[in-house]
Order: structure tokens, then C-alpha cells, then sequence
């Protein structure tokens, strides 16, 4: 088995030895046995957290390169008009913490897209706030965190406590304000 080790960031084709076609889900393990698409056996053994993104490079222990595609998988692409129709639709989805990718259409520059996984809370939103929508097989490569834009430097963190996300608190105030 191929232990890949190394993240080298994105690479160019030639670059590779070999490519591992994975969903998005896989991508999101730093652990998992895979086969790659010539069929060779491959271990990863990377950091958690960063997402394994299409066009990503692997270096193996041995010094083999892979690259990483993703793979065609069930997604809805939500179509809607460009400018703030879009702002507003991917702002409502990703308020659900979903993740999303963003894109639009050399054919339609007047028109963006939202996708993500099926999901029938999330696409009668989205017909609701004017999408139309299309089920159909693609790759789904989300938009990454704000965090982990940045060269790489992932951020994140846990709570060991509860959240109450309910908007419906009252805060008096008796004390004077100096303005």
C-alpha cells in the first residue's frame, strides 16, 4: 500500500504519478484506505481538517505523487439571477451551515449558481427565493472556510457548552449614555 503523507497543494496533471477519484465526503477524512484510479492500493495519513480539494497533490512516502479529482456525485445546482437575487439565496442557504459551492455559467452571465447536496428543506428555499433548480451528477467541491484561505492555515474550534441561538432576548438598559 502507497502511504501518502504529504499535502503539496494544487499541481498540474503531469505533475502526478497517479489520481484517487473521491466524493466529497471522503475528502473531508485525513484518514482512509482508497484505491486509486489505475488501481493501486493507498493509505492516507494526513492532518485533519483541510478538505482535500479537485486538482490537490499527494506525496507518497516513497516519493510518488497523486492527485486528487472529484468525483461526479448527486447534487441540486440552483440557478438564480446575478447580483443580489444570488447574494440572497447563497446568504439563506449558508445560513443553514451547509456547505456550498459557488459558481456561474459562461452561457448565462446574467444568472449564478448555488450547489449542494439533495436536500429538500434546502431546495424549497431555494425555489422559494426564486431558484430554479436542476438534480443531476457533478462534481461537488464546496467553497472553503474563510479560515482556510489563507495559505492553508485552518482554523476552527469547539465548544464545551451549549448554544442558544434564539433572537428573541430583551436587554434593558437603565444607565445614561454620554454621546
Amino acid at each position: 500500500m502507497l502511504k501518502l503523507t504529504e499535502r503539496l497543494g494544487p499541481i498540474e496533471h503531469g505533475q502526478a504519478n497517479d489520481t484517487l477519484t473521491l466524493a466529497f465526503e471522503p475528502r473531508t477524512k485525513g484518514r482512509l484506505k482508497a484505491v486509486s484510479d489505475s488501481g493501486q492500493e493507498l493509505g492516507l495519513f494526513l492532518d485533519r481538517g483541510p478538505v482535500l480539494r479537485a486538482g490537490e497533490g499527494l506525496r507518497a512516502e516513497s516519493g510518488e505523487v497523486i492527485r486528487i479529482e472529484a468525483a461526479d456525485e448527486p447534487v441540486v445546482t440552483a440557478r438564480v439571477a446575478a447580483g443580489l437575487p444570488l447574494a440572497r439565496l447563497a446568504y439563506h442557504l449558508g445560513n443553514r451551515h451547509v456547505q456550498l459551492a459557488l459558481g456561474s455559467d459562461d452561457a448565462r452571465p446574467d444568472q449564478g449558481w448555488v450547489r449542494f447536496p439533495p436536500d429538500h428543506v434546502l431546495e424549497e428555499l431555494a425555489e422559494l427565493l426564486g431558484a430554479t433548480l436542476e438534480h443531476h451528477q457533478a462534481p461537488f467541491d464546496p467553497e472553503p472556510g474563510a479560515y482556510q484561505q489563507s495559505g492553508g492555515h485552518a482554523h476552527s474550534h469547539s465548544h464545551g457548552h451549549a448554544h442558544d441561538h434564539s433572537h428573541e432576548d430583551v436587554h434593558d438598559h437603565d444607565h445614561p449614555h454620554a454621546h
